[in-house]
């Protein structure tokens, strides 16, 4: 294969001592309480978020003492106002989508009459990412009866996204906290004793060094555990990975809490940073992703050979050890608690929150009657009633406080010392606009089905393969420079080989894009389908090339079971090649489902067991937006 060098690698030692250096210039020292203005109901009030130094950066505010709230009883109306009822749609993010939701019921389960009409909460929920572009846009996309009237994304930072993006007539800057989460460093509690974090905090220096750190569990005699796995989410779609970014940054830079713009893009900064991100496996969508890839390696032996640690949301951290977990993010399944909990680190040189900020949107869609109801459900959420849905789901309430069961579930520290603000938009931005600079670049094969089946119409009127051309045309997109991309498909006719086979070489997207679209275009569909033998082969192909500098993979698109007259593996002995090759030479192999007839079991069999994901497309009309979202791992 032609395959373009990986990003120039600097000495680490040096690397290191730079950052250190950098630090001893700016010192931020973490005191007493943190205080956070919270816009409720119009007026404002100061609530202790959690405990740690603030300053003026814009990540943080000035620090102070703040009497706690003594939240106000909710005040419903004596009988409903009149129908029709004003509808108050609330888009939330995944990872709060929970709370958003009980809180619509909470008030939904009182009678309220605004301005005389009745008032009906209706919560909705998209990945943080995803809606803040659409935020920024005016969600164009959204017929104006369905588009929303409150958004309540899980961290502020998103809404500095929307507006830069252009939603600044729509997206107001500042919203109303609803309730708040720490976003910290989560690890199965044998590993965090073993390095000793669960007694003393390490700061977020510490974290990356050691997650590039290819001996820490051998020379901790765990050599079982392999290399350290640290796990983070995409910054451009979930607020952990925000987090996680600009922690790295910050580290980078000096400092946590004084992180800037400028700073950001220094040359020696990104350099660090993109160090880091060397150690990053892969990127998922969700804190979910990687919380239910945990559980399913605990089950099939131990949660240490999936991650050693992941940046994730502290009401995450409880979900997963009552035994709550979700494939996509949306779809919540309860089970039996893990054997092995996570427990969370708070690093000592400060963690972000997410403070679930809930803003009335202001664009020409949401009239006076929609606006006056969306305020007062927003009151809603800061009274005893509202406040007690937002500690019962996870979440710290305006205060701080936890619920106590949460706490002890989720191992969580009370008056967590450390917690700041996401920084201003200029700050979150500059990150945004510097990620696809310094990931992790990515050796990715595409393998196509080419089976007969691809020829049918789907509801668009094309076929369902030219629907999958265009979408991964689309999600070419997300590749740039340095990253190494290649096509395949594979079908048969009679008892013959793979065919076409590997159309476009992997290499790097930015001299090889015309050719694989060249490729792509005269994809034609076949018969059979050897869904086995192209995916134990192709796995192979790409293990012989695998680089540990890269996210190396494969995006498998399929319609359909294996089906051809050809010599063929079994399905168990194709998992068990696969599940070889990830202890050895790791290819994350994602799967997508494409329309009804795919066989799901066997594409989430052969992504569960490469570590990597699936996603599901049995509606073709979907295909673009969910291969879009599967590129984000990159």
């Amino acid at each position: 294969m032609t395959h373009s060098p990986a990003p120039a690698r600097r000495d680490r030692r040096r690397l290191r001592e730079e950052g250190r250096r950098r630090r001893r210039r700016t010192v931020w020292v973490v005191a007493g309480a943190t205080a956070a203005l919270v816009v409720i109901g119009g007026g404002v009030v100061t609530a202790a978020l959690l405990g740690g130094a603030e300053s003026g950066s814009g990540s943080p505010t000035a620090a102070a003492e703040a009497e706690p709230i003594d939240f106000p009883a909710d005040e419903p109306a004596t009988q409903p106002g009149s129908e029709p009822c004003t509808t108050v749609k609330v888009l939330s993010s995944l990872e709060n989508a929970e709370m958003v939701s009980k809180l619509a019921e909470g008030y939904n389960a009182e009678p309220r009459d605004i301005d005389g009409a009745c008032v009906t909460v209706v919560a909705a929920n998209d990945k943080s990412g995803l809606a803040a572009e659409d935020a920024a846009v005016g969600f164009t996309d959204i017929d104006e009866a369905e588009r929303p009237t409150v958004w309540l994304p899980d961290a502020s930072s998103w809404l500095s996204v929307a507006r830069e993006g252009g939603g600044s007539a729509n997206v107001p800057e500042e919203g109303a906290s609803v309730g708040s989460s720490a976003i910290v460093l989560a690890m199965p509690q044998t590993l965090a004793t073993a390095i000793g974090w669960d007694d003393e905090a390490p700061t977020w220096d510490e974290v990356f060094a050691t997650a590039d750190d290819a001996e820490v569990w051998n020379d901790l005699d765990h050599p079982e555990w392999g290399e350290f796995k640290l796990g983070k989410t995409s910054p451009l779609i979930a607020s952990s990975g925000q987090a996680a970014m600009l922690a790295s940054f910050g580290s980078a830079a000096g400092s946590i809490a004084e992180l800037t713009a400028d700073q950001v893009g220094d040359a020696e900064v990104a350099d660090v940073v993109r160090e880091h991100e060397l150690a990053t496996s892969h990127y998922m969508a969700t804190p979910e992703h990687f919380l239910w890839h945990a559980r399913q390696s605990e089950e099939a032996g131990s949660v240490a050979d999936f991650l050693s640690a992941v940046i994730v949301d502290e009401k995450s951290v409880w979900d997963y050890n009552r035994g709550v977990t979700s494939r996509d993010g949306v779809t919540r399944v309860a089970s039996d608690p893990p054997e092995e909990q996570l427990v969370p680190i708070y690093p000592s040189d400060g963690f972000y929150v997410s403070d679930n900020p809930a803003v009335v949107l202001t664009g020409s869609w949401v009239d006076d009657a929609e606006t006056a109801a969306a305020e007062d459900f927003l009151r809603f959420t800061g009274t005893e009633e509202g406040q007690r849905i937002v500690r019962d789901t996870g979440y710290r309430d305006l205060n701080g406080e936890l619920d106590a069961g949460v706490a002890d579930v989720g191992a969580l520290v009370e008056g967590a010392e450390g917690g700041m603000d996401f920084p201003g938009q200029q700050v979150v931005t500059a990150v945004h606009d510097a990620f696809p600079e310094v990931r992790k670049r990515a050796q990715v094969l595409f393998l196509v089905d080419a089976s007969g089946s691809m020829g049918e119409p789907i509801a668009t009127g094309q076929s369902k393969l030219a629907a999958a051309k265009d979408a991964i045309t689309q999600a070419l997109d997300h590749f740039a420079e340095g990253d190494d991309v290649g096509l395949a498909a594979f079908s048969t006719v009679d008892a013959g080989p793979i065919t076409p086979g590997l159309v476009s070489p992997v290499a790097d997207i930015e001299e090889s894009r015309d050719e694989l679209l060249d490729a792509l275009a005269g994809l034609q569909p076949a018969e059979g389908t050897p869904l086995y033998n192209a995916v134990d082969a192709f796995a192979k192909q790409q293990a012989a090339d695998w680089d540990p500098d890269r996210i190396n993979a494969i995006v498998l698109l399929s319609d359909g079971k294996n089906d051809t007259a050809a010599t063929t593996i079994t399905a168990q002995q194709m998992v068990a090649n696969l599940d070889e090759l990830h202890h050895s030479t790791p290819v994350l192999v994602f799967t997508l489902a494409y329309g009804a007839d795919a066989d799901v079991t066997t594409l989430q069999s052969i992504s569960s067991s490469t570590g990597a994901h699936y996603y599901d497309a049995t509606d073709p009309t979907k295909v673009g937006d969910v291969l879009g979202d599967l590129v984000t791992s990159f």
